[in-house]
């Protein structure tokens, strides 16, 4: 489904932008693919990536980005990137999700490169539709040459990978509106079982004393900010807050968005000890947000001895925006869209005890609210018994949730249209198997019951991964 291959086209264009020796920097262009999107596409994949400086150096700025074949941008509501993660030599060390933040190192840094290096790509593109499509992965390097005489004046940093879930292929967790306080829902903080297994995934204890120069954070719809915390000797400080600034006119509630990173002077001194700590935050007032991410990449220079003691007070914790409005996030959705009603409408058919709705070809065989006929109408079932969901188009790796949705629930598709707002909160998770890590964001199961404690009414619900797809059923008293 995917092609690992670095097609001669793709090799020219870096070769033609990369550094000879003794020059200065440079700005080199690689687009990695083409990849292969197979319809409703979710997948986890990791393949050889070549596409690389020739010559040793140092990478100082990195901007990643998708296009189609022809350079254009997919809009986000159809294609897109829902991760990519550079893993140089066993370690993630340059990423990128759909806010397409770019990396800017403070002048006189430098992530340290060498030909020798084995880089390897880790990406989810992720297709929102039925349509088959081909897309690059494209990102800019500004890369200094270890012949040139600036890169003698650069210090080297290495990343610190701070994830809420480090270690997991697929780090996700859920942020509820029932598990929120106040609107807001911080992970770990307000999940009591967040590290059941004792191991405080969040947190990295510094091995070396140096500086801290540079963080931004990866959230994703629904996020506000990260949080980036020190902890010496039994106390605490504060040392970053990376937030969300969403373009959005409907709010935290799409990838319109941008996050802020730190500004050019931010010097955090550490010592060989040091416990730092990351969190995630989730405006949950309007909806329930499932397959969440908080991560906050560090730049980290060992030995320099140039930073603020974070306990001073002197820290500068001002946010810069990382960028702008993309106009791929232009489709915003929510006008009127051409479904019906499900509340109006009259009842499909019964559902009896075991009996199942399945999914297949990108339908709900009862109560697709696409479906003008008969078997569009919303199917019922007594109250106190569920419905079981199986969804057939797993043989083609293709996953679909029933994730509830405030009703009618039929109006356009876009970025920020529709979200988990029901007025009772259920999600199936993504429906499907496979083999991991390439199915990681699969529940390894095919089948889901509605819960059996739902009140009389009608029920809409959506599929988070294919946001077209919407249906619904109904529940009557006994």
């Amino acid at each position: 489904m995917r092609r690992p291959l670095l097609i001669a086209l793709a090799v020219a264009v870096a070769s033609a932008l990369a550094p000879a020796a003794g020059a200065s920097a440079k700005t080199i262009t690689y687009r990695y693919g083409p990849i292969d999107v197979a319809p409703g596409q979710n997948t986890i994949a990791f393949e050889p990536n070549d596409l690389k400086p020739t010559v040793p150096g140092y990478i100082t700025g990195f901007r990643p980005n998708l296009t189609y074949l022809n350079g254009k941008v997919p809009g986000v509501d159809v294609v897109h990137l829902h991760h990519g993660v550079w893993i140089v030599d066993n370690y993630p060390t340059y990423a990128a999700g759909e806010e397409k933040t770019n990396i800017e190192l403070p002048p006189g840094y430098g992530y340290r490169y060498d030909p020798g290096q084995v880089w390897v790509m880790n990406h989810m593109v992720h297709n929102l539709t039925p349509t088959p499509t081909k897309v690059y992965l494209t990102y800019e390097l500004d890369f200094v040459p270890a012949s040139s005489p600036k890169a003698r004046r650069l210090r080297d940093v290495d990343t610190i990978w701070m994830d809420v879930r480090y270690g997991n292929v697929y780090p996700v967790f859920d942020a509820l509106r029932a598990d929120g306080r106040d609107g807001r829902f911080t992970y770990p903080d307000h999940d009591p079982d967040a590290y059941a297994d004792g191991f405080r995934r969040n947190r990295w204890t510094i091995d070396r004393d140096g500086t801290l120069v540079y963080a931004v954070g990866h959230l994703h719809p629904g996020g506000l900010w990260t949080d980036l915390t020190l902890t010496r000797d039994g106390r605490t400080v504060h040392l970053f807050r990376s937030r969300a600034k969403y373009f959005e006119p409907a709010g935290a509630v799409s990838w319109d968005v941008a996050m802020t990173n730190t500004p050019p002077d931010w010097r955090v001194a550490v010592r060989k000890g040091d416990v730092l700590e990351v969190s995630g935050t989730y405006d949950v007032s309007k909806a329930s947000w499932y397959e969440s991410m908080a991560i906050m990449p560090v730049a980290f220079a060992p030995g320099d001895p140039s930073g603020v003691d974070p306990f001073s007070g002197r820290l500068n914790r001002r946010g810069v925006l990382n960028h702008g409005h993309l106009p791929e996030n232009d489709n915003h959705g929510g006008g009127p869209g051409g479904l019906p009603d499900p509340r109006r409408l009259r009842s499909g058919t019964t559902i009896t005890q075991g009996a199942e709705v399945t999914i297949d070809g990108f339908l709900y065989a009862l109560g697709d609210l696409s479906n003008p006929l008969a078997a569009g109408r919303p199917p019922v079932v007594r109250q106190g018994e569920s419905i079981t969901f199986r969804n057939l188009d797993d043989a083609r790796e293709v996953w679909h949730t029933i994730t509830a949705c405030k009703a009618p629930c039929n109006r356009r598709t876009g970025i920020a249209y529709p979200i988990a707002d029901g007025e009772v909160d259920f999600d199936s998770g993504e429906l499907g198997t496979g083999p991991l890590p390439r199915a990681a964001a699969a529940a390894q199961r095919t089948t889901w019951q509605t819960p059996a404690d739902l009140s009389p009414g009608t029920y809409t619900y959506f599929c988070r991964v294919h946001p077209f797809m919407r249906g619904a059923f109904r529940v009557v008293p006994r």
